[in-house]
C-alpha cells in the first residue's frame, strides 16, 4: 500500500502562527469566564428576579373560598343560604375538543357555540372564564366529558327560599358573593367571612403536583337572624300586591313594626323581583321604596301637630277650632277642606282630617317648637336602620320657615319623608310618648328598649284616642277596622309633586296606624302610589290593606283580641282632606 505523506500538503506543511493558537485559547478561556460570571450573577448576586420569573411559571396561589353566612328570620326560617356552584374555566392553548364536544359543552353552559369559541380564542391563552356558578349536575356532566384544558373551581352561590316576598329585605349578592342589596349588603362584613389560600407547584398541564408552605384555611361567614317574621312578610306582600293590582297603581309599600321592641316585622314592596333570577329587571323592582323614596306625608302629620300643641298646653282635646266655611285664606293661598265642618274640637280635627283645623292649631306654635318635635321623631334625619339607601327626607331649618310654610307643614306639605320614617315616628304614640329605635336584627328576648321621651303618657293616650276616632264611625279611615282588635290610625292622600308644582290627577294614598289601641303591639303603614281605578283616597285604597295586615300580624304574634263584637261594616265612601 502506497504510503501517503501528509506533510507534502502545502497547507499542512505551512507553519501556524503562534498568535492564532493563543487567540483561540484566550477566547475559550474568556467564554468560560463569562459563563461562570453569568452563572454566579444569576444564581448568587441577582437571583430574585429570576426566582420570581420561575415562580410565575410554576407556582400558583389557589384561593379557598369561604362559605357565606346564612340569613334567618326571627323564628329560624331560612331566608338566604349558600350552595356549592362550581365555575368553569379554561386554558385555551390546551383545549382539545372536536366540534361535537364543543357543541355539547356550549349547550351545557347555556352559551351560543359562537360565544364559546370566541372565549376560547381570546388573546389570553392561559386563563378564561367560561361560566360562573353553574349547578352541580351541570358541572358533573362537564367533568365527565374530560376535555383537556377545561377546569372547574369550587365556588358558592346564594339561594333565597322566600323569593320575591322578602327580596327587598334580604337583597342579593353579585357573582363574587359580595352583598349588593338589602341585608346582604348591610351585614356583608359579618356574612362574608375570609377566604383561605394555599401555594402549589403546577405542571405544564395545570395540575397541582406539590404544595408549598402552609395552607391558610378559610373562615366561614357568620349567620345572622333578622327581625323579620316570614309569615307576616309573606302575607303583607300578598295583600299589598293585590291592592296595587286592583287599584291599577304604580307601586306600593308596607312597613310593620313591633311597638315593644322596635323590630321590623315586615317590609314589603310591589313590584318585586326573584333574587335568584334578576334578568330584565327595572328600577322600581329593585328599589326598596319603603326606605329609599320620600314624599310629602300629608295628613299623617296632623296627629304630630296636635300632639305638640297638647304637650305644650296650647290646646286640649276639647278645644274648639272654627274650620268654617271650609276654606281659609293664607296670604295668596287658599287652604280648603273637602267639606265645611264648621266648629270642631281638636279631636274632631283629627277625626275629620281638617286641614284648616291643623293649620290653626299650628298657628299657636312657634316654628322652632314644631321643628324640635319633627326632628326628635326622625324627620329630616337619616334613619338609624342599617339599610342601604335609607333616605333622609327633607325638613328645612326652622329659621327659614315662612308663616305659610309652617301652616302647610301642620298638615304634611312642605316637608318629605319615607314611609318607614312615618311608621317609625308613630312609635311615640304607641310607646306612651317614647320614640324607640328601629332594628332589622332580632332583639334579645327580655332586653328593655331605650328610647327618647317626646310626649307625656297623657298626650300619647289622647292622640291614640283621636286616631281611634279617625278609624271609626265618622272618621276618614273607617275601612281600617278589623275583626277582634281595636285600631287607630290616620289616612292620607297627597298630590304628587312634579317640577315646582303638583301633577294633575296623580296621588299617593296611605294609612298609618296601630293596634290594639289601648296597648299597641304593632304599627302598620301602607302606601299605594298613583291608584287609578276610580278612587285614590288613603281611607279607601290603603286602609283595607292595613286592616288585613294588622289582623294577621296580631294573630301570628299571639295577641289576644280586645274586642268582643264584630265592628260595624262600613259601605259608604268617605272622603278626606288632602
Amino acid at each position: 500500500m502506497k504510503s501517503i505523506r501528509y506533510t507534502s500538503s502545502p497547507l499542512l506543511a505551512s507553519k501556524t502562527p503562534m498568535w492564532r493558537s493563543k487567540f483561540v485559547v484566550a477566547a475559550l478561556a474568556l467564554a468560560f469566564i463569562g459563563l461562570t460570571a453569568r452563572a454566579a450573577y444569576v444564581q448568587v448576586f441577582d437571583n430574585a428576579f429570576f426566582q420570581r420569573q420561575g415562580d410565575r411559571r410554576v407556582l400558583r396561589t389557589l384561593e379557598l373560598p369561604a362559605s357565606r353566612g346564612r340569613i334567618f328570620d326571627r323564628n329560624g326560617l331560612l331566608l338566604a343560604s349558600s350552595v356549592v356552584a362550581p365555575s368553569i374555566w379554561a386554558i385555551p392553548d390546551e383545549v382539545k375538543a372536536d366540534d361535537a364536544e364543543l357543541r355539547k359543552l356550549a349547550k351545557l353552559l347555556g352559551l351560543p357555540l359562537a360565544d364559546l369559541k370566541h372565549k376560547l380564542g381570546e388573546e389570553d391563552k392561559s386563563f378564561v372564564w367560561l361560566k360562573r356558578l353553574v349547578d352541580q349536575p351541570v358541572a358533573q356532566q362537564i367533568a365527565d366529558m374530560k376535555i383537556p384544558g377545561i377546569h372547574q373551581r369550587k365556588e358558592y352561590k346564594r339561594k333565597y327560599p322566600e323569593g320575591e316576598a322578602a327580596a327587598h329585605v334580604v337583597g342579593f349578592t353579585d357573582v363574587e358573593n359580595k352583598g349588593i342589596e338589602g341585608a346582604e349588603r348591610s351585614f356583608d362584613k359579618l356574612l362574608a367571612g375570609r377566604e383561605g389560600s394555599r401555594r402549589v407547584i403546577k405542571d405544564r398541564l395545570g395540575h397541582a403536583v406539590e404544595e408549598v408552605g402552609e395552607e391558610v384555611p378559610p373562615v366561614d361567614g357568620q349567620d345572622i337572624q333578622l327581625s323579620i317574621d316570614s309569615k307576616i312578610q309573606f302575607f303583607a306582600y300578598q295583600k299589598l300586591r293585590d291592592a296595587v293590582i286592583a287599584n291599577k297603581a304604580k307601586t306600593g309599600s308596607v312597613v310593620v313594626l313591633d311597638t315593644a321592641t322596635g323590630e321590623v316585622l315586615a317590609l314589603a314592596n310591589y313590584p318585586s323581583y326573584v333574587p335568584d333570577d334578576r334578568k330584565n329587571l327595572s328600577g322600581p323592582q329593585l328599589r326598596n321604596i319603603a326606605v329609599t323614596d320620600t314624599f310629602e306625608p300629608g295628613s299623617v302629620m296632623k296627629p304630630i301637630t296636635v300632639a305638640t300643641a297638647l304637650e305644650l298646653g296650647r290646646v286640649t282635646p276639647q278645644t274648639v277650632i272654627q274650620t268654617g266655611p271650609g276654606s281659609y285664606q293664607l296670604d295668596k293661598f287658599t287652604v280648603r277642606d273637602t267639606h265645611n265642618y264648621g266648629a270642631l274640637t281638636v279631636e274632631g280635627v283629627i277625626q275629620k282630617s281638617s286641614n284648616i283645623g291643623a293649620l290653626k292649631i299650628a298657628q299657636r306654635l312657634s316654628a322652632k317648637e314644631m321643628w324640635d318635635v319633627y326632628t326628635s321623631l326622625g324627620y329630616g334625619r337619616k334613619p338609624d336602620l342599617t339599610f342601604p339607601g335609607a333616605a333622609t327626607g327633607r325638613l328645612r331649618p326652622w329659621k327659614s320657615w315662612k308663616p305659610i310654610e309652617q301652616s302647610t307643614m301642620a298638615y304634611g306639605y312642605g316637608l318629605s319623608a319615607s314611609l318607614f320614617q312615618m311608621a317609625h315616628s308613630y312609635t311615640a304614640f304607641a310607646h306612651d310618648g317614647v320614640v324607640i329605635p328601629a332594628t332589622l336584627l332580632r332583639s334579645p328576648d327580655g332586653q328593655p328598649v331605650q328610647g327618647v321621651k317626646i310626649f307625656s303618657e297623657k298626650t300619647a293616650r289622647s292622640v291614640r284616642k283621636m286616631l281611634q276616632m279617625a278609624a271609626g264611625p265618622g272618621g276618614t279611615g273607617q275601612r281600617a277596622q278589623t275583626v277582634g282588635y281595636s285600631v287607630g290610625g290616620k289616612s292620607g292622600t297627597a298630590r304628587k309633586q312634579q317640577g315646582k308644582g303638583y301633577a294633575a290627577g296623580k296621588y299617593r294614598a296611605w294609612f298609618a296606624g296601630m293596634a290594639p289601641i289601648e296597648q299597641p303591639r304593632v304599627i302598620v303603614a301602607v302606601m299605594v302610589d298613583e291608584p287609578s281605578a276610580g278612587t285614590f283616597y288613603g281611607g279607601a285604597v290603603a286602609a283595607p290593606v292595613f286592616s288585613e295586615v294588622v289582623q294577621q300580624t296580631l294573630r301570628v304574634m299571639g295577641v289576644a283580641p280586645d274586642m268582643a263584637v264584630k265592628p260595624e261594616i262600613v259601605t259608604e265612601q268617605v272622603q278626606e282632606s288632602f
